[in-house]
């Protein structure tokens, strides 16, 4: 179990820094979606770390140069999303608009706010990639509105195999800062978790829908 890279690592370490992500192996969370999981990531908690939240604005704008270079629009995710793509937005120089969870329920009813640019290489940023489900609708909804998806950034994900079919089945690149593997490896090294509890976090993931039942 190795991580992808030295930032992948720093970044994990930034997301535990700050308790962005929390690691609790006997009391689990419960996600939006149900799972019962060991692990829970909420990065909007960088944004009040003025140093982790610049770092991971440079390291994604890092990753748009290297991976979607034709990027003409961010695209931030709502809510989590918003201000990380901002920040990546304004490092670029580049127009900004995020997507909705679900039409507004008054005035124009829109799920994308924001100056459409249609036919625009568009770079979505996401803060979390999970079952992939959300993630996908924000990309469906910028293509029904005419923005050309280029691809997908994303600060952490959990590398589940239903969000890897998700990306592949709608042809959406996805990248990330960090991942779940380098997660657990940069949590053992820094002593937050004993090897016992590095076993169970590493056997949630092979099947999170039926563990913890």
């Amino acid at each position: 179990m190795k991580c992808d890279s030295e930032i992948a690592r720093i970044i994990a370490s930034l997301l535990l820094q700050s308790k962005a992500i929390k690691l609790n192996a006997e009391n689990p969370f419960t996600w939006a979606s149900g799972i019962k999981s060991p692990i829970y990531c909420d990065n909007r908690q960088t944004l009040s770390y003025p140093q982790v939240r610049r770092q991971i604005a440079l390291q994604l704008t890092k990753l748009i140069k290297e991976f979607f270079p034709d990027a003409a629009v961010i695209a931030g995710v709502a809510t989590g999303a918003i201000a990380h793509g901002i920040l990546v937005a304004e490092e670029l120089g580049l127009p900004f608009v995020y997507v909705r969870s679900a039409p507004k329920g008054h005035g124009l009813g829109n799920m994308v706010e924001g100056r459409i640019l249609k036919g625009e290489k568009t770079l979505v940023i996401e803060d979390l990639v999970s079952t992939g489900k959300s993630s996908i609708a924000a990309v469906k909804a910028l293509r029904e509105a005419g923005f050309d998806v280029a691809g997908m950034l994303a600060i952490f994900s959990y590398g589940l195999p239903e969000a890897d079919k998700a990306m592949a089945e709608n042809h959406c690149e996805l990248v990330t800062l960090s991942n779940y593997s380098c997660l657990l490896e940069t949590a053992l090294q820094e002593g937050r978790i004993n090897q016992e509890e590095l076993e169970l976090l590493a056997k949630w993931r092979e099947d999170p829908h039926a563990w913890g039942k």
